[in-house]
């Protein structure tokens, strides 16, 4: 079974995760933190812009379906495969800016969501949601941040080769 395989299986084990337990849990605040959000942009830091995007517009079209879904069709496909771009293009434009890169899009998911409901005229989308609900959600997203898109990239990119130190010096092989 090949990595995007086994990331398409962990991505639906953690969206009825998402549904089931941290939805439910009894956070502070009316935000949870959006966990396929997040694994979402460790899969585009670890392969780019183009497979992040597709990978952000069909786990999306996919939560827009999984129940309870109370927003409108393909509102959360739009939102995950803009943050699936910006974080791959990121990723390729500044290889060393993937934690950095993973904080942003954790703050930019929920703002691009407020955003585009209200551009699609989505009647949840008011002061209320802007006041007490979009900050908490950012930081529910920041601190699941780190753990979740490292566990992501470290599936989908395997482990990373660490040189073998002998005797004090670092020998890196041409394999």
């Amino acid at each position: 079974m090949g990595r995007n395989a086994i990331f398409v299986a962990l991505l639906l084990g953690i969206m009825i995760f998402q549904v089931t337990v941290v939805n439910r849990l009894p956070l502070p605040g009316q935000a949870a933190p959006d966990l396929v959000l997040l694994a979402v942009v460790g899969y585009a830091l670890a392969r780019g812009a183009a497979a992040g995007a597709a990978m952000g517009f069909a786990a999306g079209l996919l939560s827009d379906v999984l129940p309870p879904a109370a927003h409108l069709f393909g509102h959360h496909a739009l939102v995950l495969c803009l943050v699936g771009f910006i974080a791959g293009r990121a990723v390729e434009s500044h290889p060393g800016a993937g934690p950095l890169a993973a904080l942003a899009c954790a703050v930019a998911g929920p703002v691009i969501a407020v955003a585009t409901g209200a551009l699609l005229g989505d009647p949840r989308t008011g002061v209320s949601m802007l006041t007490t609900a979009l900050p908490q959600a950012v930081l529910y997203n920041l601190l699941a941040a780190s753990p979740v898109v490292w566990v992501v990239r470290r599936l989908v990119c395997g482990p990373e080769p660490r040189p073998v130190q002998v005797l004090g010096y670092v020998m890196r092989s041409r394999l």
